[in-house]
Protein backbone atom coordinates (compact mmCIF):
# COMPACT_ATOMS: atom_id res chain seq x y z
CA UNK A 1 0.00 0.00 0.00
CA UNK A 2 2.74 2.02 0.95
CA UNK A 3 4.39 1.65 -2.77
CA UNK A 4 1.69 1.89 -4.34
CA UNK A 5 0.97 5.55 -2.60
CA UNK A 6 4.67 6.21 -3.39
CA UNK A 7 4.58 5.65 -7.03
CA UNK A 8 1.41 7.08 -7.13
CA UNK A 9 2.75 10.20 -5.78
CA UNK A 10 6.02 9.95 -8.13
CA UNK A 11 3.77 9.91 -11.58
CA UNK A 12 1.66 13.32 -10.16
CA UNK A 13 4.86 14.90 -9.51
CA UNK A 14 6.53 13.62 -13.08
CA UNK A 15 3.28 14.61 -15.19
CA UNK A 16 3.19 18.49 -12.66
CA UNK A 17 7.44 18.20 -14.31
CA UNK A 18 6.43 17.79 -17.55
CA UNK A 19 3.35 20.17 -17.57
CA UNK A 20 6.09 22.80 -16.67
CA UNK A 21 8.32 22.30 -19.38
CA UNK A 22 5.28 22.64 -22.03
CA UNK A 23 4.75 25.77 -20.02
CA UNK A 24 8.42 27.01 -20.34
CA UNK A 25 8.27 25.80 -23.91
CA UNK A 26 5.02 27.83 -24.86
CA UNK A 27 6.56 31.14 -22.39
CA UNK A 28 9.84 30.88 -24.56
CA UNK A 29 7.97 30.23 -28.12
CA UNK A 30 5.91 33.65 -27.10
CA UNK A 31 8.94 35.49 -26.13
CA UNK A 32 10.20 34.31 -29.83
CA UNK A 33 6.70 35.87 -31.43
CA UNK A 34 7.51 38.87 -28.90
CA UNK A 35 10.81 39.30 -30.49
CA UNK A 36 9.06 39.67 -33.98
CA UNK A 37 6.75 42.24 -33.15
CA UNK A 38 9.17 44.37 -30.34
CA UNK A 39 10.55 46.72 -32.80
CA UNK A 40 7.05 48.09 -34.39
CA UNK A 41 5.86 48.20 -30.80
CA UNK A 42 8.67 50.29 -29.41
CA UNK A 43 8.35 52.76 -32.28
CA UNK A 44 4.38 52.84 -31.75
CA UNK A 45 4.57 53.30 -28.46
CA UNK A 46 7.48 55.95 -28.71
CA UNK A 47 5.15 57.54 -31.02
CA UNK A 48 2.00 58.77 -29.10
CA UNK A 49 1.92 60.64 -25.35
CA UNK A 50 4.05 61.24 -23.36
CA UNK A 51 6.82 59.44 -24.79
CA UNK A 52 6.29 61.58 -28.29
CA UNK A 53 7.71 64.52 -25.80
CA UNK A 54 11.02 62.72 -24.96
CA UNK A 55 14.53 63.07 -26.63
CA UNK A 56 15.67 59.34 -26.63
CA UNK A 57 18.97 58.31 -25.71
CA UNK A 58 21.16 54.81 -24.56
CA UNK A 59 23.45 55.15 -21.67
CA UNK A 60 25.05 51.27 -22.64
CA UNK A 61 25.17 49.12 -25.51
CA UNK A 62 23.21 46.46 -24.25
CA UNK A 63 20.15 49.13 -23.70
CA UNK A 64 18.35 48.39 -27.09
CA UNK A 65 18.96 44.55 -26.75
CA UNK A 66 16.95 44.92 -22.91
CA UNK A 67 14.33 46.64 -24.52
CA UNK A 68 13.44 43.69 -26.90
CA UNK A 69 14.13 40.93 -24.29
CA UNK A 70 11.57 43.13 -21.96
CA UNK A 71 8.81 43.37 -24.81
CA UNK A 72 9.79 39.95 -25.91
CA UNK A 73 9.06 38.65 -22.06
CA UNK A 74 5.64 40.55 -21.89
CA UNK A 75 4.41 39.29 -25.06
CA UNK A 76 5.34 36.01 -23.94
CA UNK A 77 3.85 36.73 -20.75
CA UNK A 78 0.87 36.84 -22.29
CA UNK A 79 0.48 34.25 -24.83
CA UNK A 80 1.65 32.00 -21.87
CA UNK A 81 -0.97 33.07 -19.69
CA UNK A 82 -4.07 31.12 -21.20
CA UNK A 83 -1.91 27.94 -21.92
CA UNK A 84 -0.77 28.16 -18.48
CA UNK A 85 -4.19 28.49 -17.07
CA UNK A 86 -5.09 25.48 -19.11
CA UNK A 87 -2.21 22.94 -17.48
CA UNK A 88 -3.25 23.92 -14.01
CA UNK A 89 -6.73 22.92 -14.78
CA UNK A 90 -5.80 20.04 -16.65
CA UNK A 91 -3.39 18.97 -13.64
CA UNK A 92 -6.35 19.28 -11.17
CA UNK A 93 -8.85 17.90 -13.20
CA UNK A 94 -8.78 13.95 -12.11
CA UNK A 95 -9.29 15.51 -8.39
CA UNK A 96 -12.67 17.47 -9.44
CA UNK A 97 -15.91 16.57 -10.73
CA UNK A 98 -17.55 16.50 -13.39
CA UNK A 99 -19.44 19.92 -13.20
CA UNK A 100 -16.65 21.26 -11.55
CA UNK A 101 -14.28 20.04 -14.55
CA UNK A 102 -16.51 22.07 -16.77
CA UNK A 103 -16.69 25.12 -15.24
CA UNK A 104 -13.56 25.58 -14.12
CA UNK A 105 -12.29 25.36 -17.66
CA UNK A 106 -14.37 28.52 -18.41
CA UNK A 107 -11.54 30.08 -16.03
CA UNK A 108 -9.14 30.01 -19.10
CA UNK A 109 -9.82 32.71 -21.62
CA UNK A 110 -11.45 35.19 -18.79
CA UNK A 111 -7.36 34.93 -16.83
CA UNK A 112 -6.38 36.28 -20.34
CA UNK A 113 -9.48 38.95 -21.21
CA UNK A 114 -8.79 40.40 -17.09
CA UNK A 115 -4.70 40.45 -18.08
CA UNK A 116 -5.24 42.40 -21.20
CA UNK A 117 -8.08 44.90 -19.42
CA UNK A 118 -4.83 45.14 -16.19
CA UNK A 119 -2.61 45.94 -18.86
CA UNK A 120 -4.74 48.45 -20.73
CA UNK A 121 -5.52 50.39 -16.71
CA UNK A 122 -2.04 50.20 -16.03
CA UNK A 123 -0.65 51.72 -19.61
CA UNK A 124 -3.38 54.34 -20.31
CA UNK A 125 -4.66 55.65 -16.56
CA UNK A 126 -1.82 54.82 -13.98
CA UNK A 127 1.52 54.92 -15.92
CA UNK A 128 0.50 58.29 -17.87
CA UNK A 129 -0.50 59.75 -14.59
CA UNK A 130 2.61 58.89 -12.78
CA UNK A 131 4.77 59.81 -15.78
CA UNK A 132 2.98 63.35 -15.79
CA UNK A 133 3.55 63.60 -12.19
CA UNK A 134 7.13 62.96 -12.06
CA UNK A 135 7.69 65.01 -15.70
CA UNK A 136 5.26 67.77 -13.82
CA UNK A 137 7.91 67.23 -10.59
CA UNK A 138 11.01 67.44 -12.81
CA UNK A 139 9.81 70.78 -14.84
CA UNK A 140 9.18 72.68 -11.69
CA UNK A 141 12.95 71.73 -10.89
CA UNK A 142 13.76 73.72 -14.31
CA UNK A 143 15.54 70.46 -15.30
CA UNK A 144 15.93 68.96 -19.11
CA UNK A 145 13.95 65.79 -19.25
CA UNK A 146 16.53 63.61 -20.98
CA UNK A 147 15.22 60.09 -20.68
CA UNK A 148 17.25 56.68 -21.36
CA UNK A 149 15.50 54.30 -23.42
CA UNK A 150 15.63 51.71 -20.44
CA UNK A 151 14.51 53.88 -17.90
CA UNK A 152 11.62 55.01 -19.28
CA UNK A 153 10.36 51.12 -20.39
CA UNK A 154 11.36 49.85 -16.90
CA UNK A 155 9.12 52.53 -15.26
CA UNK A 156 6.50 51.06 -16.98
CA UNK A 157 6.39 47.98 -16.92
CA UNK A 158 7.03 48.01 -12.99
CA UNK A 159 3.46 49.67 -13.29
CA UNK A 160 1.72 47.68 -15.75
CA UNK A 161 2.86 44.13 -15.37
CA UNK A 162 1.66 44.14 -11.40
CA UNK A 163 -1.86 45.80 -11.94
CA UNK A 164 -1.87 43.03 -14.51
CA UNK A 165 -1.20 40.23 -12.46
CA UNK A 166 -3.69 41.85 -9.79
CA UNK A 167 -6.40 41.76 -11.59
CA UNK A 168 -6.00 38.54 -12.31
CA UNK A 169 -7.55 38.38 -8.64
CA UNK A 170 -11.28 37.61 -9.65
CA UNK A 171 -10.05 34.28 -11.58
CA UNK A 172 -7.82 32.92 -8.53
CA UNK A 173 -10.55 33.40 -5.97
CA UNK A 174 -13.07 31.42 -7.84
CA UNK A 175 -10.37 29.16 -9.12
CA UNK A 176 -9.32 28.72 -5.11
CA UNK A 177 -13.26 28.36 -3.82
CA UNK A 178 -13.65 25.68 -6.59
CA UNK A 179 -11.39 23.69 -5.12
CA UNK A 180 -12.34 24.23 -2.02
CA UNK A 181 -9.33 25.92 -0.81
CA UNK A 182 -11.46 29.65 0.20
CA UNK A 183 -15.04 30.79 0.67
CA UNK A 184 -16.99 33.79 0.63
CA UNK A 185 -17.23 33.70 4.54
CA UNK A 186 -13.14 34.00 4.42
CA UNK A 187 -13.18 36.70 2.47
CA UNK A 188 -15.31 38.90 4.24
CA UNK A 189 -13.45 38.05 7.05
CA UNK A 190 -10.15 39.26 5.63
CA UNK A 191 -11.51 42.05 3.89
CA UNK A 192 -9.53 44.98 6.11
CA UNK A 193 -6.49 43.21 5.65
CA UNK A 194 -7.13 42.92 1.92
CA UNK A 195 -8.09 46.69 2.12
CA UNK A 196 -5.10 47.93 3.66
CA UNK A 197 -3.19 45.91 1.54
CA UNK A 198 -4.75 47.12 -1.97
CA UNK A 199 -3.81 50.59 -0.51
CA UNK A 200 -0.09 50.01 0.42
CA UNK A 201 0.28 48.57 -3.00
CA UNK A 202 -1.88 51.42 -4.71
CA UNK A 203 0.24 54.23 -2.63
CA UNK A 204 3.63 52.51 -3.83
CA UNK A 205 3.09 52.28 -7.62
CA UNK A 206 1.56 55.98 -8.08
CA UNK A 207 2.61 59.19 -7.70
CA UNK A 208 2.96 60.78 -3.93
CA UNK A 209 -0.41 62.20 -3.55
CA UNK A 210 -3.72 60.71 -2.53
CA UNK A 211 -5.81 61.31 -5.34
CA UNK A 212 -3.15 59.06 -7.56
CA UNK A 213 -3.65 56.01 -4.81
CA UNK A 214 -7.59 56.62 -4.68
CA UNK A 215 -7.99 56.34 -8.80
CA UNK A 216 -5.85 52.94 -8.69
CA UNK A 217 -7.13 51.79 -4.95
CA UNK A 218 -11.09 52.08 -5.76
CA UNK A 219 -11.06 49.66 -8.62
CA UNK A 220 -8.46 47.24 -7.23
CA UNK A 221 -11.18 47.30 -4.10
CA UNK A 222 -13.94 46.86 -5.94
CA UNK A 223 -11.85 44.12 -7.42
CA UNK A 224 -12.07 42.35 -4.43
CA UNK A 225 -15.43 42.88 -3.66
CA UNK A 226 -16.27 41.25 -7.56
CA UNK A 227 -14.04 38.63 -6.29
CA UNK A 228 -15.97 38.22 -3.08
CA UNK A 229 -18.97 37.95 -4.88
CA UNK A 230 -18.11 35.89 -7.50
CA UNK A 231 -16.94 33.51 -4.97
CA UNK A 232 -20.36 33.10 -3.04
CA UNK A 233 -21.95 32.12 -6.59
CA UNK A 234 -19.38 29.28 -6.81
CA UNK A 235 -19.95 28.50 -3.04
CA UNK A 236 -23.81 28.29 -3.14
CA UNK A 237 -23.45 26.12 -6.47
CA UNK A 238 -21.55 23.58 -4.74
CA UNK A 239 -23.55 23.89 -1.70
CA UNK A 240 -26.31 22.61 -3.90
CA UNK A 241 -24.64 19.85 -5.51
CA UNK A 242 -23.22 18.54 -1.96
CA UNK A 243 -27.02 18.78 -1.31
CA UNK A 244 -27.60 16.35 -4.55
CA UNK A 245 -25.11 14.20 -4.17
CA UNK A 246 -25.99 13.32 -0.59
CA UNK A 247 -29.37 12.36 -1.74
CA UNK A 248 -28.49 10.35 -4.41
CA UNK A 249 -26.50 8.48 -2.13
CA UNK A 250 -29.12 8.33 0.22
Amino acid sequence: MENDEGMSLVEHLTELRKRLIWVVLVLVLGMVVGLIFAQPLIVYLKSVPPANTIFWNVFSPWDAIKMYMNFAFVMGLVIALPFTMYQLWAFLKPGLRVEEQKASLMFVPFALVLFLIGLAFGYFVVFKMAFLFTSAVTKNLQLQETYGITQYFSFMFNIIIPLSLLFELPIVVMFLTKLRLLNPMRLRKMRRYAYLLLVVVATMITPPDATSAIIVAVPMIVLYEFSVFLSGIVYRKQLLQDQQWEKERG
